[in-house]
């Protein structure tokens, strides 16, 4: 069966301003969209997402890291920084190795929800 194409047009201009009020009551800031929208850049790159992948199974060195993934020291580095100033990743320090783990247990909610999604439309 072929999917029709539609081209849904609104053809009565008339605002429900009661919806238009609640919605806009129940809305984040302007502030909160917009780093909302700046953490989900973060999920955009396949690097920063295989890293959250390794890092939802084991707390990991950057040697770690890269050798799982192999890919250059340096280029982790990269994106371990950008996932700690966007709080998705933390680090620790012993001695002189550093591991890095993921923040909070919401990383682990995001990443999953995310597959999950993904999976609903393979089915």
């Amino acid at each position: 069966m072929e999917a029709e194409n539609f081209d849904i047009e609104c053809e009565v201009t008339m605002i429900h301003e009661d919806v238009v009020r609640e919605v806009r009551a129940r809305m984040p800031g302007e502030e909160d969209l917009m780093e909302l929208a700046d953490l989900f850049k973060v999920f955009g790159d396949s690097t920063r997402v295989r890293i959250i992948s390794a890092l939802l199974h084991a707390e990991m060195c950057v040697c770690d890291i890269a050798a799982l993934l192999g890919m250059s020291k340096s280029a982790i580095s990269h994106q371990l920084r950008t996932l700690r100033q966007t709080k998705l990743v933390k680090y620790r320090r012993e001695g002189k190795v550093v591991f890095y783990s993921l923040d909070d247990e919401h990383v682990e909610n995001i990443f999953s929800q995310g597959l999950t999604h993904i999976g609903e439309g393979r089915r």
